[in-house]
C-alpha cells in the first residue's frame, strides 16, 4: 500500500496572516457545518451573507485563499472570486472579534461515489476510497475550521486516515468533520463525521433533537387532524361554503393530546410542522369552477372557501382563535419538546389577505396585478415567478422593496422570539426574491445565534433554482419535489424504469451535497394521494382536483381487491425509498396509514386514529417499522449513498457508515427488503 503524504494546508497568505493579526478558532457548536461555496466560472460573485449570516460589518473581513483562487473585489458582503476549477478553502477573518472562517469552494463538475467511512478509534478515522485516481485531493474542516493537514497523493490507495486532533477531542457537545475531496478533476462525495465531546458518534441513541439528519417530519393540518378543545369550534355555516372545505375543529390542543397519547413517538417523528396559525379572514372567498372557464353550469359543484389551511393571512403573528390561543400554543410547543420532539411553524411570507391590516395601511406593498402589457398576472407560476398573484384575494407582496421586507422579516422573528418554536416551513420561497432569505438568515443568526433553528422550503423546479435558496444564511433545506414526482411516476404508471430513480437520487446528491437535509415527501397537501393513483382511482390524465369534486375517492375505482392490493405495495415502496436515501423523510398526515383521495381539498380529510381495515393497519405497522430502523441506524442518517445493482425493475443500494451496510432492494415486481450488516430486518 503506498504511503499517504500528508501536506501542510497553509498558504503564504495564511502565514502572514496569522503573523499580523490575533487569530482566535470558532468554539465549538451544536449548529451543522457551514454550507461550500459550489464554483461555477472564471468569475463569480459571492454573497457572503449567504455564508456568513453572523458577520454584521464587512468592512472588518480579511480574506485568504490558496493559490488556485483570489478574490478581485468586495463591496457590502458582495465578494468577487477569480479562480480555476480546483478544491480550495476561502479564509475569512473577522478582524473586529478574531474568529476565523474557512468555507470549503468545491467545484461544480461530474459528481461520483467514490469514498465511505470504514472506522475509527478515539484518535483517527479510516476513509475508503472506492475506485482508483490518478490524482486525489481531499479538503478536511472541522467547525468552520480547516484541519492542519490535508491528503494528496498521485497513485492508487484504497483507503486514507485522518487524524482526530487533540482540539477535536478536548471539545464539549455535538461538533462535525467534514471531508471533501476531488478525484481526477470529479466531484466525490463529500462525507459528514459528527463528535459527540471529541468522540465519533456511532450509535443513534447518541443523537437528539437537535440532529438534523435524525430528523422525521409529520406534515398535519391542524384543523383536520384532532379537535382538543370543543370551545373554539367554529363554522361558517354558509351556503355558499361546503362542509369539505369549512372549519372542522381540529386545533392545537388535539395536537397536544396526540403528544401525550403517544402518536407521534409510536410513528418514530421526530419534528412536527404544524400548518400556518396566523389569524385568517372570518368571511368566505374564492370559488372553484369545474371542469374550467366562469360561465355557471346547474350540473357542477361551485363553493367558496373558509381560511381553515391557514394560507390567508390577516394579521402576520397572532394565532387563529379557532386554532387556540397563546397558551395553548406554548403548552404545545413545550409537550413536544419534553417528548425530545421539534414542532416547526409554516410561515406564509409572500401574500397577505387583501383585508389585513398591513395592506389596508399600506395598499402599494403588493405587486401589480396587472403585467406591463396588459395580461392579468394571476398564477403565472414561472413566468413571473417573483410577482404572480395566487388569487384575487392574496396579493403578492413586493418583497424586493427594503421597506416592505424588513417588517416582513421581523414578522417571522416574532415567533421565535414570542414562541420556542425549532424552525420553519416556509411557504411558497421560489415567489419571494433571494434579499428576503438573506436577510431573514441574517436577523436570526444575529439574534439567536445558540439556538438551534432549522427551515425548510417549498419550491418547485429544477435542482439549481431549489438549491439557490439552501445556504448557510438562508435555508437548511428545501422539500425535494424532483426526487418525489420521479418516485411517483416510476412507481405509478407503466413502463417506467428504477434506473430513473437511481439517476434522481445521484443528481439530488450532486446538487445539495451527500448529507443535505432535503424533505422526501409521501404526499402534502397540494398533492392527490398517491395511493389512489397507483390504485387508478384518479387517472394521470384527468383534473385531479376535479375528481375529488365529482365522485368519491377510494385506493381503486370499483374495489378490485388485486389492483388494491398493487397500489398499497407501491405506496409503500415510495415510503421505502423515502425512510433510506438521503435527506429527511416526512409523512403527510394520513399518508401513515394509505389514506386515498384526490387534489385539495380531497386530500384533507379529518385524520383516522381509529377504525382503519385491515389493509390500513397493516400498512400503518409497515410504516412505523422503516421509522424505527431509520431511527436506529447510523448509517441510514449518515452514511453514503452506493448503487449496487440498477435495472428497470431493481434498485439496490447501500448505505455505509463507519463499517456498518444498510443494504435496500427495491423491486417492482418481487420482494423488496432492507438488510443491515447481512441480516434482513424488513421486507415486502
Amino acid at each position: 500500500m503506498k504511503k499517504i503524504v500528508f501536506l501542510i494546508a497553509m498558504t503564504l497568505g495564511l502565514i502572514s496572516c496569522g503573523q499580523n493579526s490575533k487569530v482566535e478558532d470558532r468554539n465549538a457548536s451544536t449548529q451543522n457545518p457551514i454550507m461550500p461555496i459550489i464554483y461555477t466560472g472564471d468569475t463569480q460573485t459571492i454573497y457572503l451573507t449567504d455564508y456568513l449570516p453572523q458577520v454584521e460589518d464587512w468592512n472588518t473581513l480579511k480574506f485568504f485563499t490558496e493559490p488556485t483562487y483570489e478574490v478581485v473585489g468586495m463591496e457590502n458582503g458582495i465578494l468577487t472570486l477569480v479562480g480555476d476549477y480546483t478544491l480550495s478553502i476561502l479564509t475569512v477573518l473577522d478582524e473586529a472579534t478574531g474568529i476565523k472562517y474557512d468555507i470549503p469552494i468545491v467545484p461544480k463538475s461530474n459528481y461520483e461515489v467514490g469514498l465511505v467511512t470504514k472506522s475509527y478509534t478515539d484518535s483517527t478515522i479510516t476513509i475508503g476510497v472506492l475506485n482508483e485516481y490518478e490524482h486525489l485531493q481531499f479538503r478536511i474542516l472541522w467547525q468552520d475550521q480547516r484541519a492542519n493537514e490535508y491528503v494528496e497523493y498521485g497513485q492508487y490507495d484504497p483507503q486514507a486516515t485522518i487524524t482526530i486532533e487533540q482540539e477535536w477531542r478536548q471539545s464539549e457537545g455535538r461538533t462535525f468533520i467534514r471531508v471533501y475531496a476531488l478525484g481526477d478533476g470529479k466531484n466525490l462525495n463529500d462525507l459528514l463525521i459528527p463528535l459527540e465531546n471529541g468522540k465519533v458518534v456511532n450509535d443513534a441513541v447518541q443523537l437528539t433533537r437537535h440532529d438534523d439528519q435524525a430528523q422525521i417530519l409529520y406534515s398535519l393540518m391542524i384543523d383536520r387532524f384532532e379537535n382538543g378543545n370543543k370551545k373554539n369550534d367554529w363554522k361558517m355555516n354558509s351556503p355558499e361554503v361546503l362542509d369539505i372545505v369549512d372549519y372542522q375543529g381540529g386545533d392545537i390542543a388535539g395536537i397536544t393530546k396526540k403528544i401525550k397519547d403517544g402518536y407521534f413517538a409510536e410513528l418514530g417523528i421526530t419534528t412536527i410542522w404544524i400548518s400556518p396559525i396566523t389569524q385568517n379572514p372570518w368571511d368566505a372567498w374564492g370559488m372553484n369552477l369545474f371542469p374550467n372557464g366562469n360561465k355557471y353550469d346547474s350540473t357542477k359543484t361551485y363553493t367558496k372557501f373558509s381560511g381553515y389551511h391557514g394560507y390567508w393571512p390577516i394579521f402576520a403573528t397572532a394565532v387563529d382563535k379557532r386554532f387556540g390561543t397563546d397558551k395553548e400554543l406554548h403548552d404545545m410547543l413545550a409537550t413536544a419538546h419534553a417528548h425530545n420532539m421539534n414542532v416547526v411553524l409554516d410561515y406564509v411570507a409572500n401574500h397577505m389577505h387583501i383585508n389585513s391590516p398591513t395592506l389596508q395601511e399600506n395598499p402599494d406593498w403588493h405587486t401589480d396585478s396587472i403585467l406591463p402589457d396588459g395580461r392579468r398576472n394571476f398564477e403565472l407560476w414561472d413566468e413571473a415567478r417573483l410577482t404572480t398573484w395566487f388569487d384575487v384575494h392574496i396579493p403578492t407582496l413586493d418583497l424586493e422593496r427594503p421597506e416592505v421586507c424588513s417588517p416582513m422579516t421581523d414578522s417571522a422573528l416574532v415567533w421565535l422570539e414570542k414562541f420556542a418554536f425549532d424552525g420553519f416551513r416556509h411557504d411558497a420561497c421560489k415567489h419571494i426574491p433571494l434579499n428576503y432569505w438573506r436577510e431573514l438568515g441574517a436577523k436570526m443568526k444575529q439574534r439567536y445565534p445558540d439556538r438551534h433553528i432549522w427551515m425548510i422550503g417549498e419550491t418547485y423546479g429544477d435542482p439549481e433554482l431549489i438549491g439557490s435558496y439552501v445556504k448557510s444564511g438562508m435555508l437548511n433545506a428545501q422539500f425535494d419535489f424532483n426526487i418525489y414526482h420521479t418516485a411517483i411516476d416510476v412507481l405509478g404508471k407503466e413502463n417506467q424504469s428504477l434506473e430513473r430513480m437511481n439517476n434522481t437520487i445521484l443528481e439530488s446528491l450532486s446538487a445539495y451535497g451527500s448529507h443535505h437535509t432535503m424533505g422526501n415527501i409521501s404526499g402534502n397537501h397540494d398533492k392527490c394521494r398517491f395511493i389512489s393513483l397507483a390504485g387508478k382511482a384518479v387517472s394521470w390524465n384527468e383534473s385531479d382536483k376535479a375528481a375529488g369534486w365529482e365522485r368519491k375517492i377510494g385506493v381503486t375505482a370499483d374495489g378490485n381487491k388485486e389492483l388494491e392490493a398493487h397500489a398499497y405495495k407501491m405506496a409503500m415502496l415510495l415510503e421505502v425509498i423515502n425512510f433510506t436515501i438521503p435527506g429527511v423523510p416526512c409523512v403527510y398526515q394520513g399518508d401513515e396509514y394509505g389514506e386515498a383521495g384526490a387534489n385539495d381539498p380531497d386530500n384533507r380529510h379529518m385524520l383516522k386514529f381509529e377504525g382503519l381495515n385491515a389493509e390500513q393497519s397493516a400498512f400503518r405497522t409497515k410504516v412505523t417499522e422503516l421509522a424505527q430502523i431509520r431511527r436506529d441506524n447510523m448509517a441510514l442518517l449518515y452514511g453514503e449513498y452506493i448503487p449496487v445493482q440498477v435495472t428497470n425493475d431493481t434498485l439496490h443500494f447501500q448505505r455505509v457508515y463507519m463499517g456498518d451496510v444498510v443494504d435496500v432492494v427495491i423491486t417492482l415486481n418481487g420482494e423488496s427488503s432492507i438488510t443491515i450488516n447481512g441480516e434482513q430486518v424488513w421486507s415486502l
